[in-house]
C-alpha cells in the first residue's frame, strides 16, 4: 500500500490522548465541571480543553502523521516535527490548564499563564500544520479525502489563533470593548471552528479513506463526496466570517451561525448517505469490529444532528448546549475515535512486527491480534453510556450524569486494555508469534524483547 511506512511517533500521540481521555473522564465520574458547575465555569473549562486538545486533537494528529502519506501515496515531510510538536502541546495544554485552575482559585497560578500555554499551543499545531502541510503541497493535486485535512488544518489554525485571543483577554493583557465582545461572542465560533472543523471534518476526509480501505470497498470519488466538500467548508467560511460581528457585538453572528447549522446539516447529511453506501458496496461481508463500532459513532452524529434541530426550533439551545456537545464529542468524535484505534493499533504493530519478513515465513494476519469476540461488548457499553450520559443532561440529572460517566470510565479502560494485548501481541497464537521481538507500546524506539 502506497504511503504505508510507520510514522514513529503516532502511537506515543496516541498513548497521550487516551490517557486524557481517562483523565476527562475520570474528573466528570466525580463531579467536575459541568453539570456540577455552570458551563462557563474554569472546572468546566478545564475538562473541555483536556477532552479538546488533550484527547481529540492529539489522537487527530497521531492519525494524520500515519495516514496523510497514505492519502497522498508520498512520506511524510518533516519528520523530526512530531516529537517536538508533541512536547509544545502538552505543555501549552499544562499551562494552559493550570491558568484555568488559578482563575477558579483552585490553585494559586497567575491568569497570565493561559496566554503562555496558548502560545505553546500554537507553536506545537504550527509544527503539525508545517510538517503535514509541506507534504500536502508536495503532492499536488489532491485526491479528495486530503482536501478534507486541507481545510481541518485551516480550521485548527483558525482555532487555536481564537484561544489565544481568548486567553490573552481573560489575563488582562488585553482588553477594550472589541476584545470584551469577542469574548462574550466568539464562543461558538471557537468551538465550531475546533469541533466542527478541525475535528469532524478531518476525521470525515480520512474516514473515505480508511472505511474503503479497511472493508475493500471502491474508492472512487463520487460527486456527493464533493458536496459535503464544499457545503463544509462554506459552512466553516461563515462561522470564520463572524468573528468581526462577535467583535462589534453585531446581531449578525446569530444569522451567520443559524445558516451555517442549515449548510452544516445538510453537509452531514450528504457524508452520513456517502458512509452508508460504503458499507452497502464493500467487498468485505464479514466486516470487522472497528466497523462495526463506528456504526455507533456515526448513529451518535445522526442523534446530534436531530437534536440541533429540535433545541433550535424549541428555543431551547443555550440551556442544552451542554448536553449536546457532549453527544457530539464524546459519541461521534470519541466513539469514532476509539472504533479507528481497535483496528489502526493492531494494524501499525503487524506491520512493525511481520510486514518485514511476510512470504519469508508464517505470518499471523492483522486480525489475529484482536480479540472482538471479548472486546465487542465493551463499545456497547461505551455507546449506551454516552447515550444515557445525554439524557440525564437533558433532564438535569447531575448524580445519574455521574453514574453514566463512570459506566463509561470503565468501559474505557476495558477498551484500552484490549488496545495494550494487540500492542503486546497476547492474542497471537505462541506458534506464530515465536521469535519475534514485541514492540514497546508506546515509545518510537523499539525495545527487542523475545516473544514467548
Amino acid at each position: 500500500m502506497p504511503g504505508a511506512s510507520l510514522s514513529r511517533w503516532t502511537l506515543t500521540y496516541f498513548a497521550c490522548a487516551l490517557l486524557c481521555l481517562v483523565a476527562a473522564e475520570g474528573l466528570m465520574a466525580m463531579g467536575f465541571g459541568y453539570p456540577g458547575a455552570a458551563i462557563e465555569a474554569p472546572e468546566t473549562l478545564i475538562l473541555v480543553h483536556l477532552v479538546a486538545i488533550g484527547w481529540l486533537s492529539l489522537l487527530l494528529c497521531g492519525a494524520l502523521f500515519q495516514f496523510v502519506p497514505v492519502l497522498v501515496a508520498r512520506p511524510l515531510l518533516g519528520e523530526a516535527l512530531p516529537p517536538v510538536a508533541l512536547v509544545f502541546i502538552i505543555l501549552g495544554l499544562t499551562a494552559l490548564l493550570s491558568g484555568f485552575a488559578g482563575m477558579g482559585s483552585l490553585f494559586d497560578i497567575p491568569a497570565s499563564v493561559m496566554p503562555l500555554g496558548g502560545l505553546l499551543l500554537i507553536i506545537g499545531f504550527g509544527l503539525v500544520i508545517v510538517s503535514l502541510g509541506r507534504t500536502l503541497w508536495a503532492a499536488r493535486p489532491l485526491a479528495m479525502p486530503a482536501r478534507f485535512v486541507v481545510v481541518g488544518l485551516a480550521a485548527l489554525a483558525a482555532t487555536a489563533l481564537f484561544g489565544e485571543s481568548f486567553a490573552l483577554i481573560l489575563s488582562g493583557l488585553v482588553g477594550g470593548e472589541a476584545a470584551l465582545s469577542l469574548l462574550l461572542n466568539g464562543v461558538p465560533l471557537h468551538a465550531l471552528l475546533g469541533l466542527g472543523g478541525w475535528m469532524s471534518f478531518t476525521a470525515m476526509g480520512v474516514s473515505y479513506r480508511l472505511l474503503a480501505m479497511f472493508m475493500l470497498a471502491p474508492e472512487t470519488e463520487r460527486f456527493s463526496t464533493s458536496v459535503v466538500l464544499a457545503t463544509g467548508t462554506l459552512t466553516l467560511a461563515l462561522v470564520a466570517a463572524g468573528t468581526p460581528f462577535a467583535m462589534a457585538a453585531g446581531a449578525g453572528v446569530g444569522g451567520m451561525l443559524l445558516a451555517a447549522a442549515v449548510i452544516g446539516l445538510c453537509a452531514f447529511g450528504v457524508y452520513g448517505s456517502d458512509m452508508l453506501a460504503l458499507y452497502r458496496q464493500r467487498k468485505r461481508r464479514n466486516i470487522e469490529l472497528n466497523a462495526i463500532a463506528a456504526i455507533g459513532a456515526f448513529g451518535a452524529l445522526l442523534a446530534a444532528c436531530l437534536l440541533l434541530v429540535f433545541l433550535l426550533l424549541s428555543g431551547s439551545l443555550p440551556a442544552h448546549v451542554g448536553a449536546l456537545t457532549y453527544l457530539f464529542a464524546f459519541g461521534w468524535l470519541g466513539g469514532l475515535g476509539l472504533a479507528k484505534l481497535y483496528k489502526i493499533v493492531a494494524f501499525l504493530t503487524w506491520l512493525e512486527c511481520f510486514a518485514p519478513v511476510l512470504g519469508k515465513r508464517q505470518t499471523p494476519r492483522v486480525q489475529d491480534l484482536v480479540d472482538e469476540r471479548h472486546a465487542a461488548p465493551w463499545f456497547g457499553v461505551y455507546y449506551l453510556a454516552v447515550g444515557l450520559g445525554t439524557l440525564t443532561l437533558l433532564v438535569d440529572l447531575p448524580l445519574a450524569f455521574r453514574l453514566c460517566a463512570f459506566s463509561q470510565l470503565v468501559a474505557t479502560l476495558a477498551i484500552i486494555r484490549h488496545l495494550y494485548r494487540s500492542r503486546e501481541l497476547l492474542n497471537v497464537p505462541p506458534d506464530l508469534r515465536r521469535g519475534f521481538v514485541r514492540p514497546h507500546p508506546f515509545w518510537p524506539q523499539p525495545v527487542a524483547r523475545k516473544l514467548p
